[in-house]
């Protein structure tokens, strides 16, 4: 699509200078933040807290009342909207590098091979065969999906029984549950994607991507899975009980020549993406008939997150050059 034919919302950003690498993103309260590599929270107002000063942010969460974050300082740590720290788990000697939130507040991090949960009751820790790749709390009940290399432990912290394993070969990164708590989906090392029918652990196969996949996000109502690793969008059907299985994946969104998709987020309330991608260019397309509006321009920087306030009505980017930006017109 000509450049021409696409409306522009660019001029309604506030920007920010991040100061570093952008991990993450999300809103405090109604103030979008930025977690960055170098350690740091930079609000877009300007104000920037040192949540990790010893060290850098490897993975961050928020829940709209704070942003949790976990880094090579051994640390878990959450910054509320005052800008207030609290330490909230400490690994000696070691890098936590992934970090969940659960009902009623529960968090979920890693190092190398253990898994940890802390609630209200204390703590309890998980120890894989393998370091942990990425972690997620199904939707409902108190359940945890802990990826590692050839599959996923699903474990019930509350309980001593073992874990039940889904097995796949080869070494699952990031993971994340269906809305509806159906399915299980994880991204690879490889260009690929793996998923389970969880009723029958049944085998999706999620391939074809001409590269590895960062990022993935469901549709509000859980009927799309947007994912990056391509030169669009890739949109997977979770609709019916089957899923993607013998479905092909729809597109949306194509990247200018030499460009790519790197990061994805659903609309918490409607039928429209936000996406950004390797040139530093920030769109926003719906699903429906995939018209498009520009938010940033191709200015360079890769997007390496994307964050819609609760309400649907704020987007935060950020870029690992550190810009970044708030659209709330």
């Amino acid at each position: 699509m000509a450049e021409n034919e696409v409306r522009s919302v660019a001029e309604l950003v506030k920007l920010c200078e991040a100061g570093a690498h952008v991990v993450a993103c999300g809103f405090l309260g109604d103030e979008a933040v930025f977690a960055t590599g170098e350690g740091e929270i930079a609000f877009v107002s300007g104000k920037k807290v040192g949540a990790h000063p010893n060290g850098g942010i490897l993975e961050a969460i928020c829940d709209g009342g704070r942003m949790i974050t976990c880094g090579d300082d051994g640390r878990v740590v959450a910054t509320d909207a005052e800008g207030r720290t609290e330490i909230l788990a400490e690994v000696k000697g070691k890098w936590i590098d992934h970090v969940a939130l659960g009902p009623d507040g529960m968090i979920a991090w890693s190092a190398g091979k253990t898994a940890y949960v802390k609630t209200k009751k204390g703590e309890r820790s998980l120890d894989v065969a393998t370091t942990v790749g990425g972690l997620a709390f199904a939707p409902k009940g108190f359940r945890l999906a802990v990826a590692h290399y050839n599959g996923v432990s699903l474990w019930f912290p509350n309980s001593d029984a073992k874990p039940d394993v889904l097995e796949w070969k080869g070494s699952h990164l990031g993971v994340l549950w269906s809305v509806d708590g159906k399915f299980l989906i994880t991204t690879m090392q490889e260009p690929a994607m793996h998923g389970w029918r969880l009723a029958d652990n049944k085998h999706m196969r999620m391939s074809g991507y001409p590269m590895r996949v960062r990022s993935m996000s469901f549709s509000h109502d859980g009927k799309l899975l947007a994912t990056s690793g391509a030169e669009s969008i890739i949109l997977w059907p979770f609709g019916t009980k089957d899923g993607p299985m013998g479905k092909d994946p729809g597109m949306l969104a194509p990247a200018r020549e030499g460009s790519r998709v790197t990061c994805v987020a659903c609309h918490p309330e409607k039928e429209a993406v936000a996406v950004g991608y390797s040139d530093g260019m920030v769109m926003m397309a719906r699903i429906s008939d995939a018209a498009e509006i520009l938010i940033r321009g191709p200015e360079g920087g890769e997007v390496t997150a994307l964050a819609w306030r609760k309400d649907g009505a704020a987007l935060a980017y950020g870029t690992d050059e550190g810009k970044a930006g708030v659209l709330n017109p």
